[in-house]
């Protein structure tokens, strides 16, 4: 950032759409501002790269360790290690091969690890031993890396938050935070004993390192609560000059180290976010106005001038207004703001379909992780959205940050790490969901010289200038007349319907429109789609065992009014599962359309058993009868139930179907292992009443596409649900996976070109 010691410039980023289309198709980052539009040079767009996501290591599996949470590399940058709080131990990780990395053991380190740094070969880590809020204790542990033994321990006399290492390896810091009780008093402000910040003198080995207290009175003096200080996070320039935060204070603090001198301090200040989401009721709305303290968590100096803070919020106060501005800011050591992102951070994730809807009363995306790397000249700041799974890549060549990509990581990304020298960022994500497969995790991403790989979907901006919300996309179907246009549903994630129209001229394929189905009978959770001989569309909703029904629907395609709506037959409707109407798919000319719906999985009925088979089923709109058959499923194995996703007409008269596992992660592991596409001829079945005493003709299926090696190669972790299925009126074959809304998922959703229909079907 350019340096500004004598005045204050705000410039806020308005991501627009030309802007965010210009930036993921590699043509460059140019960042609209709410002032000007700042383009890059020629030069800098021929040479951008962008990253991909290369590894991925289970830390679970792979060291037996509980959670990833801060990683550091080594000086040779071939080896990871990182804290796991849960089991009190680090853990150590071999990225020689980052497309492949291998766990290489853990140390135990007599607490809870909440922090660490590598000086090579030493690993300095703050460990918390309290016992108590009201008596905090901690301690500096030194590990040997090479050796694995612990070489010095050095009390704190507090709990330990955040380390850093100063650029010349003289000195360290680490932040005493001394949490307060959330449960006393409601957790307000003051509660004794105050934090502090200490610093590290390296020098002789490490049993013979000093401690000493930063003067941090000038804060005690200025921060509102003063006497409570709870720093934060803490990172070093090349002046050894540490900015420190006090996230519930809203304060920054700049620390002569060599001194142990507070240079300055001031107040984090507020930022006023415009059209965010504040209410969690299940949509995402884009309407309201708020002035938010920032409450920064993370810092990180983007030159010896300029640092950037992660606006999370950590406060309610005892007005009960919370703070988190839900963005990335960045200041100069005046305070002045050179950069304030506000409203543009949730915004982009808001696109790229990443937003979290069950944060939105509280600090929407929670940007927590702010980490900078130098890459081949190029300034970068990466900025870690802790509740939607996403990391924000930003130019920060000049006075406005400009761009670059957003990266998908695992649950709850806390630590980032820039490795600049190999081209590499590493993320690590503290939460897991085990009992889906979706373990804590550290993501590895490499830098390429190519097109920006992800997101490979995203909304357009709507009339009002906003991001056109949308996440967990379910059935596709391709437009009859509109050989670039396709059709996707929203499942039951949100709590209406609507239908998203795709325009896949665009890389990354553009969502330019949604339109809310309306005048149901009941809840809906849209599954399939298709679009009719009249033009309007045709949706399955899948019902659950109890409340919401299976239902057709046919939908007017320009209003979303339902016209229509069909039953499956009363005695099958009996015996239904939660698993229902999946996929649907429609022939025939308007009036004597025939409709034909995938059932996700074998219900209790005669004949229809797990790992046997399933039902499809036909419905003739001019006699209004029902007819089934079975369709054999693969066989469970580790990747949990077997069914079906989706239902898609195929040019030659056959159709296609999804059936897919319930598992996540790598076929290696004992997760996803069936993600496929299988063609059968429905034209010609014999279709039954479900009830029919000589029982259920099976159709024959043949595999037309093995999906599972795509998805393994363009996702950080195997995604679960591959959901839609569609082919263009000119032959392209599409793909997507639902995200589940980023609500106990990654969030990554892949959007899949499969090439020609005809080659397919020629080579099955």
């Amino acid at each position: 950032m350019k340096q500004n010691k004598s005045g204050s410039t705000t410039r806020r980023l308005a991501l627009s759409l030309t802007t965010l289309l210009t930036l993921l198709m590699a043509h460059g980052a140019a960042a609209e501002t709410r002032q000007h539009t700042e383009k890059p040079t020629k030069e800098h767009s021929a040479a951008q790269k962008y990253f991909a996501p290369i590894g991925t290591f289970d830390v679970i599996a792979g060291n037996g360790s509980g959670v990833a949470e801060i990683v550091d590399v080594t000086q040779n940058n071939k080896e990871l290690i990182y804290t796991d709080g849960d089991n009190g131990q680090i853990g150590f990780v071999d990225i020689r091969r980052p497309r492949a990395p291998v766990g290489t053991g853990t140390v135990d380190v007599g607490g809870e690890p909440t922090s660490l740094v590598i000086l090579d070969p030493l690993v300095l880590v703050g460990v918390n031993t309290s016992t108590s809020f009201t008596e905090p204790s901690g301690k500096l542990v030194v590990v040997h890396r090479r050796t694995r033994r612990i070489v010095a321990e050095h009390e704190l006399g507090g709990q330990p938050d955040a380390l850093a290492l100063a650029p010349d390896r003289k000195r360290a810091a680490i932040v005493i935070e001394n949490e307060r009780d959330e449960d006393l008093n409601d957790g307000l402000l003051p509660q004794s004993p105050s934090g502090q910040l200490l610093i590290v003198d390296l020098q002789g080995p490490a049993r013979w390192w000093t401690i000493r207290e930063a003067d941090l009175s000038p804060v005690t003096e200025g921060a509102f609560a003063g006497g409570d200080l709870e720093p934060e996070f803490v990172d070093i320039n090349s002046q050894n000059e540490a900015v420190v935060t006090f996230q519930e204070n809203n304060h920054l603090a700049i620390v002569d180290l060599k001194s142990g001198k507070t240079i300055n301090h001031f107040s984090a200040g507020s930022a006023q976010l415009s059209n965010v989401d504040t209410l969690e009721e299940d949509l995402i709305v884009l309407d309201s106005n708020l002035i938010k303290r920032r409450e920064p968590d993370s810092v990180a100096w983007i030159d010896d001038d300029s640092f950037a803070t992660a606006n999370e919020g950590d406060y309610e106060d005892a007005a009960g207004e919370e703070g988190g501005s839900r963005g990335f800011t960045i200041f100069n050591q005046n305070g002045d703001i050179e950069y304030e992102s506000a409203e543009s951070f949730e915004h982009l994730l808001v696109s790229a379909g990443h937003y979290n809807e069950g944060r939105s009363e509280n600090k929407g995306v929670e940007p927590e992780s702010i980490e900078f790397g130098k890459y081949n000249g190029q300034p970068l700041l990466f900025v870690g959205s802790e509740r939607s799974n996403a990391i924000g890549v930003y130019d920060v060549t000049g006075n406005t940050p400009q761009l670059v990509q957003v990266l998908p990581t695992g649950i709850g990304p806390e630590g980032l790490k820039s490795i600049p020298a190999r081209g590499l960022l590493v993320a690590s994500t503290e939460n897991d969901e085990a009992d889906d497969g979706i373990p804590t995790m550290i993501n590895i991403y490499a830098q390429r010289r190519k097109k920006s790989p992800y997101p490979q979907i995203i909304s357009a901006n709507d009339s009002y200038g906003l991001p056109i919300p949308w996440v967990a996309l379910s059935g596709l179907a391709g437009d009859p007349w509109s050989a670039n246009t396709l059709y996707a549903v929203s499942d039951s994630f949100l709590a209406e319907g609507f239908v998203y129209t795709i325009d896949v001229s665009q890389r990354p394929a553009l969502i330019t429109n949604r339109m809310q189905v309306t005048g149901a009978s009941a809840g809906l959770d849209l599954e399939g789609i298709a679009v009719g001989p009249d033009g309007h569309f045709w949706l399955g909703s899948e019902g659950n065992s109890s409340s919401r029904p299976n239902l057709v629907l046919k939908v007017d395609s320009t209003t979303g009014a339902v016209i229509s709506e069909i039953e499956l037959p009363a005695g099958l409707v009996d015996m239904r599962r939660s698993n229902g109407i999946e996929g649907i798919a429609v022939t025939g000319e308007t009036g004597s359309e025939v409709v034909y719906v995938a059932i996700q999985r074998a219900w209790p009925d005669e004949g229809d058993t797990d790992q046997v088979n399933t039902k499809i089923g036909r419905y003739d709109v001019a006699t209004s009868e029902w007819g089934f058959v079975h369709y054999p499923l693969e066989a469970e194995s580790n990747g949990g139930w077997i069914g079906l996703s989706e239902l898609t007409l195929l040019p030659n008269g056959d159709f296609a179907v999804i059936e897919r596992d319930k598992g996540w992660g790598p076929s290696t592991a004992p997760n996803a292992e069936l993600k496929a596409l299988y063609k059968v001829d429905l034209e010609n079945a014999d279709f039954r009443a479900y009830d029919n005493a000589d029982g259920l003709i099976t159709v024959t299926k043949q595999l037309l596409l093995d999906v599972l090696p795509k998805i393994e190669r363009r996702s950080i972790w195997t995604a679960e649900k591959l959901e839609g299925f569609a082919v263009t009126s000119n032959g392209r074959a599409f793909a997507v996976t639902d995200n589940d809304g980023v609500d106990g998922a990654t969030g990554e959703t892949l959007f899949l070109r499969l090439g020609r229909i005809d080659k397919l079907l020629n080579d099955n």
